[in-house]
């Protein structure tokens, strides 16, 4: 056994943490910058998909499909913490693979109409968890 503060996942923990959430991030190129943003996504097989609108994800994945995407979580008594990272090739679905989708737990988090439907093809996944070694806990109020 280890006394190493970091674990690394098997690729089945990364994808059942995957499965678990519906919240993360996707980062992308467009032009000659890296963007971050963040989705609500659903596991499809090996894929993770999300809708988004007309805007600066959608023209990113058109102009470059490699990306990557992470969820994380601190854990409620800040004593782990976890991260899964995802890379890939982002794809729009159209047709009857794009209406599919509807099967998939995936429903906009706000009230916006967001018609287009990406995948991501996942090339890789990899993960890790912390135990969390914050000395200065001590110095937070409380109350």
């Amino acid at each position: 056994m280890s006394d190493s503060p970091t674990t690394t996942l098997s690729e089945r923990e990364c994808w059942d943490l995957l499965g678990q959430h519906e919240f993360g991030r996707l980062a992308y190129h467009l032009t000659d910058e890296v963007h971050i943003a963040p989705v609500n996504y659903a596991v499809d097989r090996d894929r993770l998909v999300f809708r988004t609108a007309e805007g600066s994800k959608l023209l990113g994945v058109v102009m470059d499909s490699d990306v990557a995407f992470e969820i994380d979580q601190v854990d409620d008594d800040a004593e782990t913490a976890w991260s899964v990272v995802a890379r890939g090739t982002a794809g729009i679905l159209e047709g009857q693979e794009a209406r599919e989708v509807d099967n998939l737990r995936l429903r906009p988090w706000v009230g916006t109409e967001k018609f287009n439907v990406v995948a991501i093809t996942v090339t890789e996944v990899s993960g890790r968890s912390f135990a969390l070694s914050r000395p200065w806990r001590h110095l937070r109020r409380h109350g």
